[in-house]
């Protein structure tokens, strides 16, 4: 009967607080009451979609004079592309069908709105038949000898 000494205990598989008990309001109060130095701080913009800081502060962007936007099509161009896709009796949507686009960017195009991508505007050319490039806007493309 000594094995059954009253101050002493053998706890055997005793398992630690895990990471999300040790995190509770609960753990931090007990190991606060305890003594236990508990270090906590504040996550700065925890629980939101933000991934990268602004570096620049609203007052030098009110102080910014250089006006920073993207270049957009001529309204010339988005004429000629639609009076070439008139002549040939396509929509919108069908122009957009033929040359692989969504109907609006052919909207936005015609309107003013795109930002150029050559991509778009040579299938455009290829399919209405008037160049919207260069010098010469608006002349009927030149068809090049295919090479065999």
């Amino acid at each position: 009967m000594a094995e059954s000494d009253w101050d002493t205990v053998t706890v055997l598989r005793k398992k630690g607080p895990t990471a999300a008990q040790s995190k509770s309001k609960q753990a931090i109060t007990a190991a606060m009451r305890r003594g236990h130095d508990v270090e906590t701080s504040k996550k700065w913009s925890a629980g939101q979609n933000k991934q990268h800081l602004v570096t620049k502060n609203t007052s030098k962007l009110d102080r910014e004079t250089e006006e920073l936007h993207h270049d957009r099509v001529p309204l010339e161009v988005g004429k000629y592309i639609q009076q070439g896709r008139q002549e040939k009796g396509l929509t919108q949507k069908d122009l957009a069908t033929k040359i692989n686009e969504k109907p609006q960017v052919i909207a936005d195009y015609e309107c003013g709105k795109a930002i150029p991508n050559n991509q778009v505007l040579g299938k455009v050319e290829r399919v209405i038949g008037l160049k919207l490039r260069g010098r010469d806007i608006g002349l009927p493309l030149e068809e090049k000898p295919k090479k065999k």
